[in-house]
């Protein structure tokens, strides 16, 4: 919405601020300013002058040579015009030196074909005023003296336009009335007054023997108005209302048509004009459209009507899509001389049905869709008739014909003090609150009470579809008193670390991202269902005004929205899967004991629920292997390497894996898959592939493998800085050993054994192969480990380090042998 400031002046004749200031005061009150925009601003430096000679160009055809007296002496200006007027006729001249929109440099002297013009005479466009011109601006003789400025002649035309930025609940903004009522009600001003309109005539003429109007559908349209101004003389606008128009964004057509586009700016109402000697029967209708009934809007589309479309009617046929369009057969054109102006209320939903259904948006249906003020209809038609009056010479026809529904009375919206107090969280004198009401066109029904009792009902206004409820009108004191008169106060929060800066996520999706995985975004709102299917942990946070029942809750695991991402990629025939999701879940408050360790938390912050940052990924579809036709799928291995990958690049630490076996969370994993992965004694994830049940709960269409690690742990266990180490001079000893264990044995076991009893001279130990079957006994595995022994001096490249002999390395090995032998039952394969 394009806001003119001269014009917010003339509503307000009070206002003394400055464009700036009052861009400011718009932000304060919601009515966001995007951008502000000076306009006219060559009017002040272009004159009016005279055409006292006119002569062809000597060299060039289509060049004229024009010799004009501006009030401080003659000149001759060459000119390519085709409207310059005759001697006697006023025209715009820009001197030397003026500086105009469209030109890039202050505008000098110039030789053209021989014959030097210093000076220019400029169309609107060149001044800035309209987009496009088809020539010179010209005035009729005796308009003005010469020598004025355009300035002086029209000084609305150098003003300052503000571009709103109008939320839909606010349709009253979308006019200049109802942007000055907000800036009187903040500024404490009296109520925005239009500019009367000059001396008008009246007709004697009775409105009824022109026209008959009858509305048949109070539902769509509770309220049809109409007037009519004779003795019309259809023609241009003044040059104060053309170049208003054309600074609002509206081109200008015509008086009649202006008229319209004025007063839809100015009130936010959407007027229509018929020719009256057009109105075939002299009548008018409102009614639903017949199916398929045939119409043409004014943009010269023939369309087929829908029964849900209201028509405004004359004797045969339709002439106005309701609230959206025109017909072409009863638009105003030059000959028109008796005009019916429409002036009405329409449902909004209909409208918007209506505009949607034709692809059509228009001024009028932004307007109506919203909701326009179905209160200020019979004053807005009769302002609208002055000024058609006053611009086109006509005569107005004395009174209204009214064809509207059942009246209902305004509802009555009860402010309580106290209830004022509590939503802005500040203490309010009620006085003035309400006083700031009633500058907003909200009266005050009835008050009680006093003091924190004090209530006042508030009648609410035709103007403010959007003000239903209590809560409307405390926004809109709050609007008014600023919001920055509310004191910021912290609320009571749960005592919590200091906040992440981000640099946790950060460096989490660039390791992810680097093994592969891609980024699924899931909602925070998950389906309980979905969390019991998973036996996650009860949800903490319900939702009162839910979206729906799959999106109620607050997520306490990030794999419902992980597990639905994989099910829509499955039954698109994307197969193989590699997704992540980094996110918070909300989990039931824990209370520390009061023993002293940590202090209980408030009573009124105790039930809070805590945010746990945690990341998530699911693997599903066949390894990326290639040269492989039927490549396998992936495993509770790969799910295991990326877990020991992940933690092992976070934390700069080694990390070991275990099985899970009835640890806390896993119940959603395969019991003989599943596992868990710390570095020391701190548990950082859990991994391993869905328990069976899980995949059919969530129909996933085949099996996946799921890690699931907790940020916050491993935050806190802290990242080690890696440390340079040279590398070793002296050439360290590799051997094998391969262990027959039983099936129950677990790799990572007896790794750890062979560690422990290797000792020093040990640098490393890997697992390097696993066997089965052969002459290997019935429920055992053969493990093989590659051992690497060094001296530790030559790992510091100390001047006393030393090649490990075989005795010694020999002696090592058989300890590591005998203790796994009698730890795990161990034996050597051979």
């Amino acid at each position: 919405m394009r806001v003119s400031y001269n014009w917010l002046r003339e509503l307000l004749p009070e206002l003394t601020l400055s464009p700036g200031e009052v861009a400011d005061r718009l932000n304060d009150i919601g009515l966001a300013v995007d951008r502000v925009e000076a306009r006219g601003q060559a009017l002040t430096q272009v004159r009016l002058a005279r055409v006292t000679a006119l002569e062809p160009h000597p060299k060039r055809s289509g060049l004229r040579l024009v010799t004009i007296e501006h009030g401080r002496g003659t000149q001759r200006v060459v000119c390519g015009a085709a409207n310059v007027p005759e001697p006697g006729g006023l025209v715009v001249l820009a001197p030397l030196g003026a500086r105009l929109p469209s030109l890039p440099e202050p505008l000098a002297p110039r030789e053209i074909g021989g014959v030097l013009s210093e000076g220019m005479l400029v169309s609107e466009s060149e001044l800035g005023l309209t987009a496009q011109a088809e020539g010179i601006v010209v005035l009729a003789a005796g308009a003005a003296e010469p020598g004025r400025t355009l300035a002086e002649l029209v000084p609305s035309a150098v003003d300052t336009i503000f571009e709103l930025d109008v939320t839909p609940n606010r349709p009253d903004a979308l006019g200049h009335v109802g942007v000055a009522r907000d800036l009187a009600a903040l500024l404490a001003l009296g109520a925005p007054r239009p500019t009367p309109a000059g001396a008008v005539t009246q007709s004697d003429v009775a409105l009824a023997s022109l026209v008959t109007i009858e509305n048949r559908d109070t539902e769509r349209c509770p309220h049809y108005a109409a007037g009519a101004v004779l003795d019309v003389t259809v023609g241009p606008s003044p040059l104060w209302l053309r170049w208003r128009l054309e600074s609002l964004g509206v081109r200008a057509i015509s008086n009649v048509v202006d008229v319209t586009n004025l007063i839809l700016l100015e009130f936010s109402q959407p007027l229509h004009a018929f020719d009256l000697d057009r109105l075939r029967g002299a009548r008018i209708v409102v009614r639903r459209a017949t199916p398929a009934e045939p119409f043409t809007t004014l943009d010269g589309v023939a369309r087929k009507l829908d029964a849900d479309d209201l028509v405004i009617a004359d004797g045969d046929a339709p002439s106005a899509l309701a609230g959206v369009m025109g017909g072409q057969d009863s638009e105003i054109r030059a000959t028109t001389r008796r005009v019916l102006l429409e002036c009405a209320y329409f449902q909004p939903r209909g409208v918007r049905r209506t505009a949607r259904r034709h692809g059509l948006h228009t001024e009028s249906s932004h307007r109506f869709e919203r909701g326009v003020d179905f209160g200020a209809v019979p004053a807005v038609l009769e302002r609208a008739k002055e000024l058609l009056a006053e611009l086109s010479g006509g005569s107005i026809v004395t009174g209204a014909i009214h064809a509207r529904g059942p009246e209902v009375a305004p509802a009555r919206i009860r402010l309580r003090s106290s209830r004022l107090d509590t939503l802005l969280g500040v203490a309010v004198p009620f006085e003035p609150a309400v006083a700031s009401l009633e500058r907003l066109g909200f009266a005050v029904a009835s008050r009680s009470g006093s003091g924190e009792s004090a209530a006042v009902e508030v009648l609410a206004a035709s103007h403010r579809p959007d003000v239903t409820l209590e809560v409307d009108l405390v926004d809109e004191v709050s609007r008014l008193r600023g919001l920055d008169a509310i004191p910021a106060r912290l609320p009571a929060v749960a005592p919590q670390p200091p906040r992440r800066t981000g640099e946790l996520e950060r460096r989490v999706l660039e390791v992810v991202q680097a093994l592969g995985l891609s980024e699924a975004l899931t909602y925070a709102f998950v389906d309980p269902a979905d969390l019991r299917k998973l036996k996650a942990p009860e949800p903490a946070v319900t939702l009162k005004n839910p979206l729906g029942e799959e999106r109620s809750v607050m997520r306490t695991s990030l794999l419902p929205g992980l597990l639905s991402s994989l099910t829509r990629a499955r039954r698109r025939g994307e197969t193989r899967v590699r997704l992540f999701s980094l996110g918070a879940t909300f989990h039931a408050p824990v209370l520390a004991p009061s023993d002293g360790a940590r202090p209980r938390l408030p009573e009124d912050v105790g039930s809070l629920p805590s945010e746990r940052l945690e990341l998530a990924v699911v693997l599903a579809g066949p390894r990326l292997e290639r040269l492989v036709l039927d490549p396998p799928e992936v495993d509770v291995y790969d799910a295991k390497a990326i877990a020991v990958e992940l933690v092992e690049r976070l934390t700069q630490r080694s990390a070991t894996v275990e099985n899970a076996g009835a640890a806390d969370g896993v119940a959603h994993l395969h019991p003989r898959g599943r596992g868990i992965v710390r570095v020391g004694d701190a548990v950082l994830g859990r991994f391993g592939p869905l328990h069976p049940e899980v995949v059919d709960a969530f129909a996933l269409g085949g099996q996946a493998q799921v890690i699931e690690l907790d940020l916050e742990a491993l935050e806190r266990l802290g990242t080690v800085v890696p440390r340079y180490r040279t590398i070793p001079r002296l050439p360290a000893v590799t051997r094998d050993v391969s262990l027959v264990v039983g099936e129950d044995v677990q790799a990572g076991r007896v790794l750890g054994v062979l560690a422990r009893a290797a000792g020093e001279l040990c640098e490393s130990i890997d697992v390097a192969a696993e066997f089965r079957g052969g002459s290997l006994p019935a429920g055992s595995r053969s493990l093989t480990f590659r051992v690497v022994y060094r001296d530790p001096k030559a790992r510091l490249d100390a001047d006393d380090a030393r090649t490990l002999t075989d005795q010694e390395v020999d002696a090592v090995a058989t300890r590591m042998l005998e203790a796994a032998r009698a730890e795990l039952g161990a034996m050597l394969r051979t």
